[in-house]
């Protein structure tokens, strides 16, 4: 089972100092850092984690799939875009973003990821 911080870090926005602002904040002692495909900041965030003295599995990571990737194939190639631009091999919780309708084929995607241990945790945000 994922263990989660109960304080964390969200980049909601992406600006010249995110690289700057995760890696600061993970060495002041923050382990949990939420992003999202639509904030247009995982690979800064990314860096962020990987310029900082602290391991990687240290760290709680949450992204999110956004409303136009939902649907099974979209949701996968979503991940996998994430995945690179984070510069990491898994995440450590993957949520769908805000409901849609059929979001049920999103969540089937998001169970595929889990089993493959690609995500420690799925759920939902915004529901």
């Amino acid at each position: 089972m994922a263990k989660m911080p109960s304080i964390g870090l969200g980049i909601w926005k992406n600006c010249d100092d995110t690289t700057r602002i995760v890696r600061d904040a993970i060495e002041l002692g923050y382990r949990y850092i939420d992003t999202a495909a639509f904030y247009f900041n995982e690979a800064e965030v990314g860096a962020g984690i990987n310029e900082c003295s602290i391991a990687r599995e240290e760290i709680f990571l949450t992204t999110k799939v956004w409303n136009d990737d939902q649907g099974y194939d979209k949701t996968l190639k979503a991940f996998e875009t994430s995945l690179k631009k984070l510069n990491f091999n898994y995440v450590d919780l993957y949520l769908v973003h805000w409901p849609k309708p059929h979001s049920s084929d999103t969540w089937k995607a998001l169970e595929k990821l889990y089993s493959e241990g690609l995500v420690k945790a799925i759920g939902v945000a915004n529901f």
